[in-house]
């Protein structure tokens, strides 16, 4: 099979090469990799920035494709069905544990930069129907991320959650939010990218470049209150505002690490107001697969800012690292 290695952490370390094809064992299915989406941690482990056991190795946690042959003793899926594998095969439900996590794609298992995968029939899911396989390769960690976001803050008419950014996250926070009947305020520093948010369902918009205390008017734009939600995608330049932009008993729920992991924050502002802080490492395969239920009963249609092909991995890569080049996700097909 055709795929693409990363050979060592630099975004020129890309080179196509071929592989003996996979063969499924029993429970195991096949699966044709049709594309693939990248995350932050993808750039991360490209830059350096992200630990993994070795190099070279088979680049991209998330993509979609279809059933090409099943193993022995596979029951729930059969060749030609659409199907989603999971970022972590191994996390089938219930609490992370450090043997759920021992397994992730793209890091210690193969990823998305290949022609086949071989995955445990327990660990993918179905393709909602009206998604293509580009936006089906959304969902594994950034659809799942969202969902997890929206949930831990049991999110309802009347709530409101503040988003940072217009990423993959942010964007999927977004449509679930405004599907649970949430006010969303979204943060950004284009215009444009506000705008457009605005499009998908934004209430109210805070451009924190000619804002930079976007945290004082989203207490402004909440008569006081501040948030139910707030979704830090970003990390440590931004996780003292959002303590301060949430409200008495809410949710900061903390995924990001684009400025740094190193935060400096005054305990009393969790303390005072009883927030909630969660941190979120994606989610399991059932997870996943009530975000996808949801994206389907919603008719949600994940975002692609750009689509590149197979041969252009190093510029999709050098893109998204280039950081407020795109709105959504950013595809790779094959």
């Amino acid at each position: 099979m055709k795929a693409i290695e990363l050979t060592e952490p630099s975004l020129d370390a890309f080179r196509p090469v071929v592989l003996p094809d996979p063969v499924p064992g029993p429970g195991e299915v096949l699966i044709r990799l049709r594309a693939a989406t990248l995350n932050y941690l993808d750039i991360a482990i490209a830059i350096g920035n992200f630990p993994v056991p070795r190099f070279p190795l088979i680049p991209v946690a998330d993509g979609a494709g279809e059933v090409a042959v099943v193993g022995t003793n596979v029951s729930a899926f059969k060749a030609g069905d659409r199907v989603i594998p999971h970022f972590m095969p191994r996390w089938q439900g219930g609490p992370i544990s450090p043997a759920n996590v021992a397994g992730m794609r793209g890091i210690s298992l193969p990823g998305s930069l290949a022609e086949y995968v071989v995955m445990p029939e327990t660990g993918i899911v179905a393709l909602p129907s009206h998604l293509d396989f580009a936006q089906g390769a959304a969902l594994p960690i950034a659809g799942t991320t969202a969902w997890n976001a929206v949930r831990s803050a049991e999110l309802r008419p009347g709530s409101t959650v503040v988003i940072l950014g217009t990423g993959g996250v942010s964007i999927f926070a977004l449509q679930f939010a405004k599907a649970s009947g949430a006010t969303a305020i979204v943060t950004s520093s284009s215009d444009e990218k506000l705008e457009r948010a605005k499009q998908l369902g934004a209430d109210l918009l805070v451009n924190y470049r000619s804002t930079p205390e976007w945290d004082d008017q989203v207490l402004r734009l909440t008569d006081g209150r501040g948030a139910d939600l707030v979704v830090d995608t970003v990390g440590e330049a931004t996780f003292a505002r959002s303590l301060k932009a949430a409200a008495f008993g809410g949710t900061v729920f903390t995924v990001g690490f684009l400025t740094g992991t190193a935060a400096s924050i005054d305990l009393f502002s969790i303390i005072g107001k009883a927030l909630k802080v969660v941190g979120n490492n994606t989610g399991s395969v059932a997870d996943l697969t009530e975000a996808a239920r949801a994206i389907t009963a919603q008719r949600i249609a994940p975002v692609l800012g750009q689509t590149f092909d197979v041969a252009e991995t190093s510029v999709a890569f050098s893109r998204f690292a280039a950081g407020g080049q795109h709105f959504g996700k950013i595809a790779i097909v094959q």
